[in-house]
């Protein structure tokens, strides 16, 4: 997708955009897991560095929550498209883009600086196994001999302000965009409005249910519930599904996809006229 979103000029608009840097996310996201995770299934080597442990559980929260932000950005985007469509060339131009992904990148890093500081400044003396496959908050510092009151309420409140605002951003302009759309007179119209929102609104659906289930919450009441399930689901399900819902059903994607092939099959069928023209050429001299 991102090359695809690259290599298509009709995709360089602010929407694709953030698609893009969202499959830029998801990529690093996983990447930041699933290594680890696969060599620790495949080849039962489940040990992992003190060191190494906190760089993956650093930026798996400059990911998580980078990618929070954005979506958060993307509500905007659709916002300003639906409700002032005459100001959105202005409004969403490239430089704003960019500092919105920019500010959902710093976003990230301020969480990363803040979750794993506090985590991995306490006393590990005891049990060094994780219930875990890979290091994330919550089950590291159970592991910790030293008091974790105010680890757990700092994680716990930075959880709920980033998963709190950003999805009331996204309600706020997804219930003005629903009312502009509502305004529409035409049910063609309507249904095209709606359609540009509904994969988004998926996705959304999908990140902040699975991530508020699993941060959003008092710690003890977490533990009740099969945390590496619920794992599974938002690091890895949740990323290969982002491609499918925001990307791979939409119609200029698809478009955009036929084209890049068919130019690639125009190019091979050229360059394989080119060699049998030379060799028709060579024989004949």
């Amino acid at each position: 997708m991102i090359l695809l979103i690259k290599a298509n000029s009709r995709l360089h608009t602010p929407l694709y955009f953030f698609l893009m840097n969202l499959s830029v996310l998801d990529f690093c996201f996983t990447s930041t897991i699933t290594p680890k995770a696969m060599v620790s299934f495949l080849a039962g080597s489940k040990a992992i560095p003190y060191n190494g442990c906190a760089t993956q559980f650093f930026f798996f929260s400059v990911f998580l929550a980078a990618e929070g932000f954005l979506l958060a950005a993307m509500a905007y985007d659709r916002y300003i498209f639906i409700c002032n469509p005459l100001l959105y060339p202005i409004t969403m131009s490239k430089w704003v883009c960019v500092q919105l992904v920019a500010g959902s990148y710093f976003g990230g890093c301020v969480n990363s600086m803040v979750q794993p500081g506090f985590t991995f400044t306490l006393h590990y003396c005891g049990s060094n196994e994780i219930d875990h496959f890979f290091c994330d908050g919550p089950p590291s510092i159970s592991l910790a001999t030293s008091d974790t009151y105010v680890n757990n309420l700092v994680m716990f409140t930075l959880c709920g302000l980033i998963i709190g605002s950003t999805s009331l951003f996204m309600l706020i302009s997804y219930a003005y965009i629903i009312s502009t759309i509502l305004r529409i007179h035409s049910a063609e119209g309507r249904h095209k409005a709606f359609s540009t929102c509904t994969a988004y609104r998926i996705a959304v659906s999908l990140f902040y249910g699975s991530t508020a289930f699993m941060y959003a919450q008092p710690t003890w009441l977490t533990s009740l519930y099969p945390r590496k399930t619920v794992s599974v689901f938002y690091t890895f399900v949740i990323r290969m599904m982002n491609p499918l819902i925001c990307s791979l059903k939409n119609k200029e994607v698809k478009e955009a996809w036929v084209r890049t092939m068919g130019k690639k099959s125009l190019k091979s069928r050229t360059l394989l006229m080119n060699i049998e023209t030379k060799s028709a050429c060579a024989g004949l001299l």
